[in-house]
């Protein structure tokens, strides 16, 4: 059930009145409502009295990216498990897996690109290298093309000379960046995420 469409109190009394029923197929049946913290307080309220005693053949799991939002009386009711990002390597080993698979020829540097873009999520990262693997890219410099992520470039480019402290060429590298439609926040993040990681380097080598 996705909670951000199916919020109100009247599809929670609707799903209420159908936990009396036991499942068609199986032993159980599983609820999954996603984006939990989307319920109503009212919806969230309905739904506390089967949280708290549900039908012996019923389960529960909510998912939700801000377990903040849920009320406090449901999470006092829920046993919790919270989802960490995974590392680059594990995810870059992964892929390499994959394509090994597949029989598909590509370079560990952008297989590390895509893994890097994901930001810890295995299912963004699958999506990117499906999408890599359909335009026939080999190459890091073959994936920065295909998916428009000139930005590392541009990142290293200006960090490089930022470091440098050479204003008159960090200027014209800006205004190359504008006269591209770049987004310009997108840039700072990018550059902001680069420092940290220059830093990381720095204090463990």
């Amino acid at each position: 059930i996705d909670a951000a469409s199916n919020r109100g109190i009247d599809q929670i009394r609707e799903l209420i009145d159908n936990l009396k029923f036991a499942p068609a197929k199986g032993k159980a049946k599983v609820y999954i409502i996603d984006e939990a913290h989307m319920l109503t307080k009212e919806a969230s309220n309905a739904l506390l009295k089967s949280l708290e005693e549900p039908p012996p053949h019923v389960y529960f799991i909510l998912a939700t990216t801000e377990p903040n939002r849920l009320l406090p009386t449901i999470l006092s009711r829920c046993q919790r498990y919270d989802f960490r990002r995974l590392e680059l390597p594990l995810i870059t080993k992964y892929l390499k897996q994959i394509c090994e698979k597949e029989n598909y020829e590509i370079e560990q540097d952008a297989l590390e690109l895509i893994a890097k873009e994901s930001q810890g999520s295995l299912r963004d990262a699958l999506s990117l290298l499906d999408q890599a693997m359909a335009y026939g890219t080999r190459t890091k410099e073959d994936v920065i093309q295909a998916f428009g992520w000139h930005e590392a470039i541009l990142v290293e480019e200006l960090s490089s000379v930022l470091l440098e402290k050479d204003l008159k060429k960090a200027f014209e590298i800006l205004q190359k960046i504008y006269n591209q439609g770049i987004d310009l926040i997108y840039l700072m993040e990018k550059l902001t995420e680069f420092f940290r990681e220059l830093l990381v380097i720095k204090a463990f080598p």
